[in-house]
């Protein structure tokens, strides 16, 4: 099969896979579904208290910071769904990836949080870190696996996500130090 053949043959199964999923969400992932709302309550209730806990005076610094969060958990959970590690189950549209209120919400509003809280407080940060990302890993982890909104598969584990936590949060922590660095000798 030559080059050009390859890719049509990857555009026609995108597009089946995509139709698959549509079809798949018109069924048991639609506005219908208490999954969906649950999905969609997970995607805004974290935003809509965001709106009022974020401290304004350092609002880009704690953006840049649940940013990060962000787009190392999307694209690493994207990873872990095209190879079927981790399942999410149920969505809120068949164009997004699957895991947006987790990872565009969830997640990140809970560790900026954390990251705005320790930083105005001068706890330690990376304790913080341990203890909510056990509680995300083992608990809500946990609880979407058995409303069966996610699944495990070829060895994954709640103890998995619980380091893949770690290590995002920390990477974003020091990437917004970073940033916080290059800015004050900007300012120089």
């Amino acid at each position: 099969m030559d080059y050009k053949q390859q890719w049509e043959r990857i555009v026609e199964q995108k597009v089946e896979l995509h139709s698959a999923y549509s079809s798949y969400w018109n069924q048991y992932s639609n506005f219908g579904n208490w999954q969906f709302w649950l999905v969609l309550s997970l995607l805004l209730f974290p935003l809509i208290l965001l709106v009022f806990t974020v401290d304004r005076k350092r609002i880009f610094e704690i953006f840049f910071f649940g940013y990060t969060v962000h787009i190392l958990w999307a694209y690493l959970d994207i990873a872990l769904g095209h190879r079927g590690f981790f399942v999410h189950k149920y969505f809120l549209l068949p164009v997004l990836p699957n895991a947006t209120n987790v990872t565009a919400s969830v997640l990140p509003v809970g560790f900026l949080l954390v990251y705005q809280y320790c930083t105005n407080h001068k706890k330690n940060f990376f304790l913080y870190t341990i203890l909510l990302s056990a509680v995300f890993a083992f608990g809500f982890a946990s609880s979407e696996r058995y409303l069966g909104l996610v699944e495990f598969r070829m060895g994954m584990n709640q103890f998995y996500l619980f380091l893949i936590d770690l290590v995002i949060v920390f990477i974003a922590f020091w990437v917004t130090r970073l940033l916080l660095k290059v800015r004050n000798q900007a300012r120089l």
